[in-house]
């Protein structure tokens, strides 16, 4: 298979949705652990054809969503800087901290900036030599490498006036917590795709090997999940718990080594402030020593008060899979993407909003 819309066959999904409803499988959580993931099961109505005894659980996967309120109200406190320029991620603006968001702020007339890579942060700091551009810099490892790579390409052509706030994170930390908690029976693990073209899809051996769970690492297309979540229920009616790789014309074992040399030149790994969670450790990544005068939290005072959570919202039951979205009694009526109360409703990948644009009930 080539083409992309060879993933799409109809035909060929039918197929295999006939033979999961075929088998008699045993009741089964499978949790996925990407945001590309949970929307893409939405958007192509998987949640609609798995056996009736299986749940599809959406785990901790949308970086936007995991952003803690302490990650965003060290922002908060940068942006008040009179010489600072602050550049982010669009979909960031909206995500609540304890007191405003980016949006709030920029409303309020502090300068906060859209952009779409660091190459544009990096620009604005050639074209603004009098202000200090602060990167909020979020996500897994997917992004960490681009990330890294602004860094060391600022260090280069000494651009002395970049900066990054670095609350990068770590999705295997999580999904170890999350699994020590013992709060949700999970049965089986669609990994995340995209983090995995990074991270190699070695290091997702320990889940069937430590937690003997079965883990398959799938592409995004309807063919790629069909195929990931009937391996999945394979290995638990058989009790054979293994790493499957269904993603195979992306994801090496090995992963991509050039991107984590980069990631482990610039960064090291610390705890981190995760939303749902509270702090992991050894779960995000800091900008490392050799690299410490672009590191935000260096230069500006970026310590915070206790961070407040946002009355009422349930997001964080809603990433560790223990309720859905609908469970939550702000859910459309009071909390939506045009007034969203919690991350999982701001970003397009996060459950909340995958719910609010495609559950039907």
């Amino acid at each position: 298979m080539k083409f992309i819309t060879e993933f799409r066959d109809s035909n060929l999904a039918e197929s295999i949705i006939k033979l999961l409803r075929k088998e008699a499988y045993p009741d089964s959580n499978l949790m996925e652990f990407c945001g590309g993931h949970t929307v893409a099961i939405f958007r192509s109505g998987i949640r609609e054809v798995v056996p009736k005894n299986v749940k599809m659980l959406s785990g901790p996967g949308c970086p936007v969503c995991v952003t803690s309120n302490s990650d965003i109200d060290k922002a908060g406190k940068v942006v008040r800087y009179s010489d600072v320029i602050l550049t982010t991620f669009g979909d960031m603006m909206k995500v609540p901290g304890s007191y405003d968001s980016l949006y709030d702020l920029r409303a309020k007339g502090y300068d906060i900036r859209v952009v779409y890579s660091t190459i544009d942060a990096l620009k604005i700091a050639e074209e603004n030599k009098n202000k200090k551009i602060v990167f909020l810099g979020i996500g897994f490892e997917t992004t960490a490498p681009t990330i890294a790579a602004s860094i060391i390409e600022a260090k280069r052509r000494n651009i002395n006036n970049y900066f990054v706030i670095s609350v990068l994170k770590l999705t295997i930390p999580a999904i170890k917590k999350l699994l020590s908690l013992g709060e949700v029976k999970v049965n089986g693990i669609i990994g995340p795709g995209h983090v995995s073209t990074i991270t190699g899809s070695n290091d997702w051996k320990f889940l069937p090997d430590e937690y003997k769970i079965p883990c398959v690492l799938t592409g995004f297309e309807p063919l790629d999940i069909l195929l990931g979540i009937k391996s999945l229920l394979d290995m638990i009616k058989q009790n054979k718990p293994e790493l499957v790789t269904e993603y195979l014309r992306s994801v090496k074992p090995e992963g991509n080594i050039i991107a984590k040399e980069m990631i482990e030149k610039v960064f090291i790994v610390d705890d981190s402030d995760w939303r749902g969670f509270n702090v992991i450790e050894k779960s995000g990544l800091k900008i490392s020593k050799e690299f410490e005068e672009f590191d935000a939290e260096k230069v500006f005072d970026l310590k915070t008060e206790p961070s407040i959570k946002n009355c009422g919202c349930k997001c964080d039951e809603v990433l560790r899979g223990i309720i859905s979205p609908v469970e939550c009694s702000l859910f459309r009526e009071v909390c939506n993407p045009e007034n969203p109360l919690g991350p999982c409703m701001v970003s397009s990948e996060g459950a909340c909003a995958a719910y609010y644009n495609y559950y039907v009930e």
